[in-house]
């Protein structure tokens, strides 16, 4: 990088360390402060960590390296701001009845405690060995590439920038994260959401102006076949009815058929945005109803972007290599590489701010959010007369040993790191079905039973990641037999769809043979049983301006649809 570029990050980082001293100066009183931040949260913090915790290694990585192999295939996760929308009108009210700090206390106010336990469970282990890892492991692959530095000498050692940059970006995060709590992570939020902004937008706009426009871009999309190759480089599938344009392709697709696509995207999408500690967490620490739900609509309208300022990028970064004006080795190094090439004096700066951002972002909701589950979830069962100050010293405590766990996990990550990026999205396919139908039925019917939700979790979870394990056993291997055919050739969508239908089905036929709650106990946490005074509440929580924007978000999406059919 140039030196305006490192001048420009340096006053970038310069204004983080300030919001973050800013922030220390605010004192945590309890619980509510430390992982809520006091339940004080206005709109735009809201909506601004939304969408920064949102953005993380999938997007710099992953969905811009989609983007330069697939093409609009993956548009359909990226357009979910109608999701976001369905959190801040359905839930919203339900979560804020319930006065929960967790998502599986929420499930131990409408089931049981051994939903609770269980659902902290899978949070707890998925954000360590999935998210944690995997943000880790792509910050120190994007940093190395995008600085071009390969080794630093340290104690007169030669020391992989890999390992630096990874723990550094560890250690920054951890430590502003530990001792500025969930006020940290919202108000950091603010100021790296227009920097990564201002970043990706520059990236599009130099790339299209040196593509030639955007229909130079569409021109040499739609003209290019849908073709999967494997590792070997040889053609799996190839069809001419389809382009890298198409958002909607042939069921016989092996990756994105529309017969999964539609309902398997939006699976995922419900369970990440409306039931996930991870998102919600942020909607939880809303000073009231009003606040929360417009928050959720700005996070909606931040997240229309995504698809502009990443995906696309991928996109170009593919027609430029077909235009031999571009090279990178792997799809996955699109972005970085359109950064080092593309971008002029002082853009490169703003750019590399906005993946610092992207991913301390991330990393933080991943900390606070996971020692937020295990402080309030386990810990405070275990020693429920303990002060408020005793749990905000457990909650750093936790958030410093799952930084350190983070940091122990990176050799492991560094070995397996492409195998594991690449089972990413499968894994979320796999948790998401159980978790989604128990959170959907518990709020749609007061008939389903405690019973009934425990065991849809267990079932959900348990054939997920069988499918999981089974995957991971016979890699690019084709099997054959029974248990091959029902659990591991399906597509991953169709199976996600399958499993989904099985858990509903399942907890429809519990709850007939099993006791359910006593409706009074769940008065609020289900639909239609809010009281007078609760309707009243949430009436009085939003505008007509609320429906309008909310109408502007759904229009927007519904056009991209007809646009890429």
């Amino acid at each position: 990088m140039a030196s305006l570029d490192w001048i420009v990050l340096g006053l970038f980082c310069v204004a983080l360390i300030g919001v973050i001293f800013w922030v220390l100066r605010k004192k945590d009183k309890d619980t509510s402060d430390y992982f809520l931040a006091g339940r004080d949260a206005t709109w735009l913090a809201i909506g601004a960590s939304i969408f920064a915790s949102n953005i993380g290694s999938e997007h710099l990585v992953g969905l811009a390296g989609t983007g330069a192999t697939s093409g609009m295939a993956f548009a359909h996760w990226e357009m979910h701001g109608w999701m976001i929308l369905i959190l801040g009108w359905f839930f919203v009210p339900f979560y804020a009845r319930s006065g929960v700090f967790t998502m599986p206390e929420f499930l131990e106010r409408r089931y049981n405690s051994q939903s609770r336990s269980f659902l902290s469970i899978i949070s707890l282990v998925s954000y360590v060995l999935t998210k944690v890892a995997v943000t880790v492991y792509a910050g120190g692959v994007v940093f190395k590439d995008v600085f071009n530095i390969e080794y630093v000498i340290i104690f007169n050692q030669q020391v992989d920038f890999f390992w630096v940059s990874a723990i550094g970006l560890v250690v920054l995060t951890g430590l502003y994260t530990v001792f500025g709590g969930m006020k940290a992570v919202l108000y950091t939020s603010v100021l790296q959401t227009p920097i990564l902004l201002a970043g990706s937008v520059a990236i599009v706009a130099i790339g299209l102006t040196q593509l030639g426009g955007w229909n130079n871009l569409m021109e040499i999309i739609r003209a290019t076949d849908v073709t999967y190759l494997n590792d070997a480089g040889e053609v799996v599938y190839h069809s001419t009815s389809d382009n890298m344009a198409s958002l909607i392709r042939s069921p016989k697709d092996p990756q994105y058929p529309w017969t999964g696509v539609i309902l398997g995207s939006a699976i995922i999408g419900f369970w990440y945005w409306c039931t996930d500690q991870f998102i919600v967490q942020r909607v939880l620490s809303g000073r009231d109803q009003r606040q929360s739900r417009r928050g959720t609509i700005f996070g909606a309208y931040l997240k229309l972007t995504p698809v502009f300022l990443f995906l696309i990028p991928g996109m170009i970064a593919f027609a430029l290599k077909q235009q031999g004006s571009l090279d990178f080795a792997t799809n996955d190094a699109a972005f970085s590489t359109l950064v080092k090439e593309l971008l002029p004096k002082g853009f490169t700066g703003i750019v590399v701010g906005g993946i610092l951002a992207a991913l301390m972002s991330s990393l933080a909701s991943l900390f606070n959010s996971s020692s937020m589950l295990f402080t309030v979830d386990f810990y405070k069962k275990l020693k429920p007369k303990a002060s408020e100050k005793h749990y905000v010293v457990v909650g750093r405590i936790a958030t410093a040993v799952i930084v350190i766990l983070g940091i122990l996990w990176i050799p492991v990550m560094k070995s397996i790191g492409k195998v594991l990026y690449e089972y990413l999205q499968d894994v979320q396919s796999l948790l998401a079905p159980g978790i989604a139908a128990v959170f959907l039925l518990g709020v749609l019917s007061k008939r389903t039973t405690p019973s009934a939700g425990f065991i849809g979790l267990v079932v959900g979870f348990v054939l997920g990641m069988l499918r999981l394990g089974l995957n991971v056993y016979y890699g690019d291997a084709v099997g054959n037999g029974f248990i091959y055919d029902l659990i591991v050739a399906p597509n991953w969508l169709h199976y996600e769809i399958a499993l989904f239908a099985l858990v509903i089905v399942l907890m429809i036929v519990i709850s007939f043979f099993t006791k359910a709650k006593d409706p009074s106990s769940i008065t609020g946490l289900y639909f239609g049983s809010a009281t007078a005074e609760q309707r009243a509440i949430t009436r009085a929580s939003w505008t007509r301006w609320d429906l309008i924007n909310s109408l502007i978000i759904i229009s927007v999406i519904v056009a991209f649809y007809i646009y890429f059919w």
